[in-house]
């Protein structure tokens, strides 16, 4: 005469308005596995309203502000709320555009497992961190699930990072509980790369005399010159400078009477100079002009 319908709660969803509270907002200790994750904490009428649905474990969450339409995924650590409250972590708070106290739609879904996901640091700080992937696995092991769109954030050696999911797969949102997941970084915002320095290539084709020293000493017929009438001379566009004459390149020639375990000592150091060159006609007193002369007209009487 009766029918019961057993499976009438099998395809009923759990769908339920809250008033919405930062975590710091929670009585009592600072809750940071909360404020450092992406779980909320719940009522415990929410607990026995979800035991009586058919609900996917692990329990996921879809949560929804209405006035701006701004949607996010999370799981649930705790049913220790206040009725009718939720508590949740501040970046939440910020994606969502959430005030103190405003209502928030909950609605529990089934996500499917993640294979990928990719992130981009909301500041070039992060490049600092030398593993950046294993303080990231370390920091999602306080989260359920990632939507594309979040800007989630990690605490590491007491500082705040940034960082957007630009991408997941298979979906736009996905659990990430017991997953095998490959996790990519963009660059950062502001992230410049740096501009590759071209290194110079050197001309092997030099002439090995343009690597000798210069001629120093007395250099024959490198003088201006004077005119006979005692004019200036005129310079003209083919008068060129005077070229210098290089030091003839010799190629240096090894000791092949070296032995192992010798050393010489080579010094430049001139001998001091011999009484014959003191009277000053050695080879390095010449001076240029410093002779007698000779007249042009051989007849001129002195």
């Amino acid at each position: 005469m009766f029918h019961f319908d057993l499976h009438s709660n099998e395809h009923r969803s759990f769908k339920t308005q809250f008033k919405c509270y930062s975590v710091s907002m929670l009585p009592g200790a600072e809750r940071k596995d909360v404020e450092n994750g992406g779980k909320i904490i719940m009522p415990p009428s929410a607990l026995d309203q979800l035991t009586r649905l058919s609900i996917v474990y692990p329990m996921l969450f879809k949560l929804t502000n209405k006035k701006t339409n701004r949607i996010t995924h999370c799981g649930v650590l705790e049913f220790v709320a206040g009725e009718d409250l939720v508590y949740i972590p501040y970046w939440m708070m910020q994606h969502l555009l959430l005030e103190e106290g405003d209502n928030l739609q909950v609605e529990s879904v089934s996500l499917p497992v993640a294979t990928f996901s990719k992130f981009q640091p909301q500041s070039p700080d992060f490049l600092d961190i030398t593993n950046p992937k294993a303080v990231l696995e370390n920091a999602l092991r306080h989260f359920a699930c990632l939507t594309t769109g979040d800007v989630v954030a990690i605490k590491y050696n007491s500082r705040i990072y940034e960082l957007c999911v630009l991408e997941t797969k298979p979906g736009s949102a996905v659990s990430i509980i017991e997953c095998d997941m490959n996790v990519e970084f963009a660059p950062p915002v502001g992230y410049q790369e740096p501009q590759p320095v071209q290194d110079k290539v050197e001309d092997m084709s030099v002439d090995p005399v343009d690597l000798m020293p210069q001629h120093s000493g007395f250099v024959a017929f490198h003088g201006e010159g004077n005119r006979l009438d005692g004019k200036k001379k005129k310079k003209t566009s083919v008068d060129c400078e005077p070229v210098v004459p290089k030091v003839p390149y010799k190629r240096g020639i090894p000791d092949y009477d070296y032995k192992f375990g010798t050393l010489h000592f080579l010094r430049n150091s001139r001998p001091p100079p011999s009484k014959e060159n003191s009277t000053g006609s050695g080879p390095d007193d010449f001076k240029a002009f410093s002779g007698e002369g000779q007249s042009l007209r051989s007849n001129r009487k002195k």
